[in-house]
């Protein structure tokens, strides 16, 4: 497993779980969101990071958090957000995160951070599929 750009660990609350973004997504998709949104990034992705550690209260909740892949321990998932500022619905955004969350251990891996306009083809579902297998060889073999 590539190893994490970013750990944060949950407040005194033991539900709480570890985030960590991967480098891949970092490096490819979120110093992008950086670079277009500037300040309002920052504000967007502490809400992200906030909300992830919660991830156990949004699964099932407003199709915040739809789960694409279920086992015993792992759950890889599709979460979408808008952007701080913007008008725009989570939904209309176009803005979506790809997570792996590894129940036992209490760990949301940020894999991939996008928008609708990274995506290359008309299948997302197939797109991002496609770029989780070429990239993360322990996440490949759940498609």
């Amino acid at each position: 497993m590539s190893s994490s750009l970013r750990k944060t660990r949950g407040m005194s609350t033991s539900s709480n779980y570890t985030v960590e973004v991967e480098k891949y997504a970092e490096r490819h998709f979120i110093s992008s969101f950086k670079k277009k949104y500037k300040g309002a990034w920052g504000v967007t992705w502490k809400a992200i990071e906030e909300e992830l550690k919660r991830i156990d209260t949004l699964i099932g909740v407003n199709n915040y958090v739809e789960t694409i892949k279920s086992g015993q321990d792992l759950l890889i998932c599709k979460t979408e957000f808008r952007v701080a500022g913007t008008q725009e619905s989570r939904h209309g955004s176009g803005n979506r995160c790809i997570i792996a969350i590894h129940k036992v251990a209490k760990i949301v891996r940020v894999l991939l951070v996008y928008g609708k306009g990274d995506v290359s083809g008309s299948r997302e579902t197939e797109w991002w599929q496609n770029v989780i297998k070429e990239n993360y060889s322990d996440y490949s073999p759940h498609f």
